[in-house]
């Protein structure tokens, strides 16, 4: 990823958006520089596609400000759009017509898109050998492919993509991935992308930005998720006698026993203090059988974050 200290590439400020009395967008703000992947990583309904729509001028907000490029997307809307490629839901194709003969009906939108740059784009999706066939022949994932070639076709500085890998077998989304880090590592491209898929962001992404319920939580690279997934102030104590144990326990609020099975109870107790936790149960007669501690899933700590009650697949 480059250097975060340079301009942005896009930049959101106090973004607001309400359809009637739901309030869809609340205040989004964040920046997305060139050369890195950012994910918009939330459920359902959350606010990410109307977020994206705004972006790409489908959607006008009600507050905020969408800089791209350097320009205001609302008093430089030309100059803004020029610099942004993407695709929002499906990509729009004739079917009866060759992949590339679409790119060369797209190109006549754009200035300088030469045959060599469509050329250039159709190896880099990895659909040069079939470029000649009518796009009514192509998969789900070709056609996605071809959709990706055609938003980047006019070299544009941001590329929005709006769950695009919604209907993608495992080898599909695996493509993409590598094209669009390749788009952004290597070409310097601004890439966005939403999803719901926690493991796909997981993989994709230089940074995640997680938002529920239109407002966005929290901004953090994907090795931070990862730390915040890997610690747990959990330890799970194995004992003859659990409930005994949790009668124990119950009475010193520091320990709180959070799960309770046959042969097993989960205590919330941070790592300096499990010592004294099973110091305390044996003092009282609790037979213990063993200590672990219980790691975290990605899943979990997005669950944290968002304040649970979610489903995230």
């Amino acid at each position: 990823m480059s250097d975060t200290k340079s301009e942005p590439a896009l930049s959101i400020t106090g973004t607001t958006k309400t359809f009637g009395s739901k309030v869809a967008v609340d205040h989004v703000s964040f920046d997305l520089y060139p050369g890195e992947v950012f994910g918009f990583l939330g459920p359902n309904g959350a606010g990410k596609t109307t977020i994206i729509k705004m972006i790409m001028g489908f959607v006008r907000p009600d507050e905020g400000t969408i800089i791209i490029n350097g320009y205001n997307r609302h008093t430089d809307y030309e100059k803004a759009m020029a610099s942004i490629g993407g695709i929002v839901e499906n990509p729009e194709m004739y079917n009866n017509l060759s992949a590339r003969l679409n790119l060369k009906m797209y190109a006549r939108l754009h200035d300088g898109v030469t045959k060599e740059r469509i050329d250039e784009v159709l190896e880099l999706v990895g659909l040069s050998e079939r470029a000649d066939e009518a796009v009514k022949k192509y998969s789900l994932g070709m056609k996605q492919r071809i959709g990706l070639a055609q938003a980047l076709l006019h070299h544009p500085k941001v590329l929005i993509l709006d769950e695009p890998t919604n209907g993608l077998d495992p080898a599909g989304i695996h493509l993409l991935r590598d094209i669009l880090k390749r788009c952004a590592h290597e070409e310097g491209v601004a890439v966005m992308v939403s999803s719901h898929l926690l493991g796909e962001m997981q993989l994709m992404c230089d940074r995640i930005g997680i938002i529920n319920h239109g407002k966005l939580l929290q901004i953090c690279t994907t090795e931070e998720l990862m730390q915040k997934a890997m610690k747990s102030n959990s330890y799970r104590i194995k004992t003859s006698d659990p409930k005994r144990a949790q009668d124990i326990l119950s009475e010193n609020s520091k320990y709180p026993v959070s799960n309770l099975s046959s042969d097993t109870l989960d205590v919330e107790v941070d790592e300096s203090e499990i010592n004294a936790c099973v110091r305390l149960l044996v003092e009282k007669g609790s037979d213990i059988l063993g200590v672990q501690k219980i790691e975290s899933s990605l899943e979990e700590a997005f669950l944290e974050i968002t304040g649970g009650g979610i489903n995230v697949e």
